[in-house]
């Protein structure tokens, strides 16, 4: 058997870039999800037979996509544990962009507690991960009092069917405090930590190269650059 893989491509519209043309990162976190739903139906599954949240997405800007009109993305599975997956994809530009990117994925079941993966799954995707272990543990550091801070507004668009905000939505906020730091080869790290509803009031700290998106005083997501 081959590992798997699978591939799309897709252009750049208006609405992904920014005032310079560059592909903003939420824009990639939303091809990410939608490349990795694609691979999922190609599999054979339906829409509603899996449901999937992130909890942590690295970005390795090789080379940020500042001009190029067109992307492929290629996806596989990098690793497995009890009741999540890691997910590779590279996200190649025409014009000689390329991003390297690593989701971790927890598997829900139909109660929204994590379920544990499948011999169907298994048996779709375990080669393609070859014994590699996925890692849900989160590392970056809290918020202290002496960090700067910023309202946020959560959108009634950035809400997705779950009731939370979609993670592609949680890159908005990075764009709009690092967004000019972005067209340089870098690499950035999103933790997801727990859901954020559209009422809630979000207040972004920040500490030099790391941000954090706080309700209430609690961390609900954090991110850093390297």
């Amino acid at each position: 058997m081959t590992a798997r893989r699978f591939s799309a491509s897709r252009p750049i519209r208006l609405s992904d870039t920014d005032a310079g043309g560059r592909l903003r990162l939420d824009a990639v976190a939303r091809y990410l999800q939608d490349v990795a739903a694609d691979d999922v139906a190609d599999a054979g599954w339906s829409p509603d037979e899996h449901i999937w949240v992130v909890r942590r997405t690295a970005l390795h800007l090789a080379q940020p996509l500042l001009v190029d009109t067109r992307v492929e993305l290629v996806t596989w599975c990098a690793g497995i544990a009890a009741a999540a997956a890691a997910r590779r994809t590279t996200v190649t530009g025409d014009r000689g962009g390329r991003i390297e990117a690593e989701m971790i994925w927890i598997h829900l079941g139909r109660d929204l507690q994590p379920e544990r993966l499948g011999e169907r799954f298994l048996a779709v995707y375990g080669e393609s991960a070859a014994g590699r272990k996925a890692s849900t543990r989160l590392g970056l550091r809290g918020p202290t009092h002496e960090d700067s801070r910023l309202g946020w507004q959560v959108r009634s668009t950035d809400i997705d069917r779950l009731g939370h905000m979609n993670n592609a939505a949680y890159w908005a906020a990075v764009e709009q405090q690092w967004g000019d730091r972005f067209g340089v080869p870098r690499h950035v790290v999103l933790e997801y930590r727990r859901p954020i509803d559209e009422n809630e009031a979000v207040v972004i700290a920040q500490s030099g190269d790391i941000l954090w998106l706080t309700v209430a005083g609690e961390v609900r997501a954090a991110a850093a650059l390297a």
